[in-house]
């Protein structure tokens, strides 16, 4: 009896330990499975167009006709140097760091400002909720027109400061421009930072506050010391989404500025790549430009999530 114990017992432990492995590559297959698909879309929609235009960025390349073909010649480094050698590339990005100073800091302070009274139990809070998202949702032209309205040479705003009113006006003032874009785009993109913000503080805990109101803190001191400590993780994803979309500017000043004016005071990288590959008609140039812009951004934003994580 106990022969047959003991082989039963050992048999069993055998049995188990077949299983497991294959429990385990089973596992293993299903995860890659349902990986398989985001792979693909990432090689696809990113890794195969990044290297088609690193490809073109070395090389003479032209646009031509469906079923005709014209030699790229390898250039080597010749359209970085273009690009490092462009008045008009330099005054982009510094289009792009004087919007992204104004846009970062402003977004991450009233998103989460916004949200904190949002996340409160006030009344309409489901209307308000919906207000601030409304324009996030709402296709740019027609938001476009409504600031054309408020801030155009003859604008209602103008009308309001009368003698007062900058001249040039606002959209047309090479020192107000960029900065009226980056006021423009934090009011459109504020919804849905609050969203992300309003996420985040459902995973502050509300013994937290009572804790800290115990010792006697207030709104304020809790503000500070509970609910930006509590949402940091989600302060570096906006600050880095933010960046990012800032990087790449486009409608806003096509449609705002008339194409990036005055004097290229609101040209953005994203948008005199367009001028450049489509409009002029040099895709290699615009190329090393899209390279050279991709690692601004990755340099921005791993900064950004250095300062931003700083503490945690």
């Amino acid at each position: 009896m106990t022969d047959s114990a003991l082989t039963a017992t050992t048999g069993r432990h055998t049995s188990h330990g077949d299983t497991a492995p294959r429990h385990g590559r089973f596992r293993s297959g299903t995860g890659a499975l349902f990986v398989t698909p985001y792979v693909l879309f990432l090689v696809v929609v990113f890794a195969v167009p990044l290297g088609y235009t690193l490809w073109i960025s070395v090389h003479r390349f032209y646009f031509t006709a469906p079923g005709t073909h014209a030699d790229a010649p390898w250039v080597g480094l010749a359209n970085y140097r273009d690009v490092f050698t462009d008045p008009v590339v330099g005054r982009a990005f510094l289009n792009i760091a004087v919007f992204l100073v104004i846009n970062v800091p402003l977004t991450v302070l009233l998103a989460l400002v916004l949200a904190s009274a949002l996340n409160a139990k006030i009344r309409f809070r489901t209307f308000f909720r919906a207000a601030y998202y409304l324009p996030y949702i709402t296709a740019s032209v027609a938001l476009v027109g409504v600031w054309q309205f408020m801030f155009g040479t003859d604008g209602f705003v103008n009308h309001l400061l009368g003698p007062h009113a900058p001249d040039p006006s606002w959209l047309v003032n090479s020192h107000l421009a960029m900065p009226m874009i980056a006021f423009f785009v934090t009011w459109k993109q504020l919804g849905f930072f609050v969203m992300l913000y309003l996420a985040a503080l459902q995973n502050v805990g509300a013994e937290l506050y009572e804790a800290a109101s115990v010792d006697g803190a207030g709104r304020v001191r809790q503000f500070f010391s509970v609910t930006v400590p509590g949402v940091r993780p989600a302060t570096t994803l906006v600050v880095i989404y933010a960046i990012i979309t800032g990087a790449n500017l486009f409608s806003e000043p096509y449609l705002l500025t008339g194409g990036g004016g005055p004097d290229h005071a609101s040209t953005s990288p994203v948008l005199l790549m367009y001028q450049k590959g489509i409009e002029q008609g040099h895709p290699d140039f615009a190329a090393a430009l899209g390279v050279v812009l991709v690692g601004f951004v990755l340099v921005i934003s791993l900064a950004a999530r250095k300062l931003t994580e700083r503490g945690n």
